[in-house]
């Protein structure tokens, strides 16, 4: 087999790039768990608030996906490039049920989803690039994040929008193996002072996507 050039390995991550920030559902291996649910009548303002959550959840699939990216780029042992693909391949199908959803809801994708990307990315390949321990321990607690953001929207969602919170439930059970596996895989535990960043970081995304 080939070994791709640092150029061709470029070309393959913008190209992942651009189908993230695009969003190319062709890509998606599974249909979404709300394929079976009927739709619920919601009111404009209901519709209004989850297609908010929807795209905070969406924003936070993109950076997933630029995060995994950026890790498979960098990371030294291949048992953990082969996780950071299968946890990425996963994760492009919640992203393609958020905006599946978003597009049932008449709303949009945020808008700020390439600066989302780009900045994930670089932090993904940054913890690859300094050992896979911290590589690991980045996946561990953003997925640890991402579940608690994903329990307090199903909170949030209106009583009968039931296509919405099969979604957020799947995804859940999803993440929450994610980082299971990572933390089985060797992260490290990071201090609470970058738990805390990571924390402020994440409130700054998910208040932004929920307006743009």
């Amino acid at each position: 087999m080939q070994k791709l050039s640092v150029f061709d390995k470029l070309i393959v991550e913008v190209d992942r790039a651009l189908r993230v920030v695009t969003g190319d559902l062709s890509l998606s291996t599974r249909p979404t768990p709300a394929a079976d649910l009927p739709e619920a009548p919601l009111s404009p303002a209901e519709q209004q608030h989850v297609g908010g959550l929807m795209r905070i959840n969406h924003a936070g699939e993109v950076c997933a996906q630029a995060l995994y990216q950026g890790q498979a780029l960098t990371a030294e042992l291949k048992e953990v490039r082969q996780q950071m693909e299968v946890a990425a391949i996963e994760e492009w199908d919640h992203l393609a049920w958020c905006e599946q959803r978003l597009n049932e809801l008449n709303s949009h994708t945020s808008y700020l989803n390439p600066v989302w990307y780009l900045g994930a990315f670089s932090i993904g390949a940054f913890a690859g690039f300094i050992g896979d321990r911290w590589s690991l321990a980045f996946v561990a607690e953003t997925e640890r994040q991402v579940v608690k953001h994903l329990e307090e929207h199903q909170a949030r969602l209106p009583a009968q929008d039931q296509r919405s919170l099969a979604i957020l439930t799947q995804m859940q059970i999803e993440e929450e193996v994610h980082g299971q596996t990572a933390k089985e895989a060797g992260a490290a535990e990071f201090p609470s002072l970058v738990q805390w960043a990571m924390s402020k970081v994440s409130k700054i995304m998910t208040t932004t996507s929920y307006y743009i």
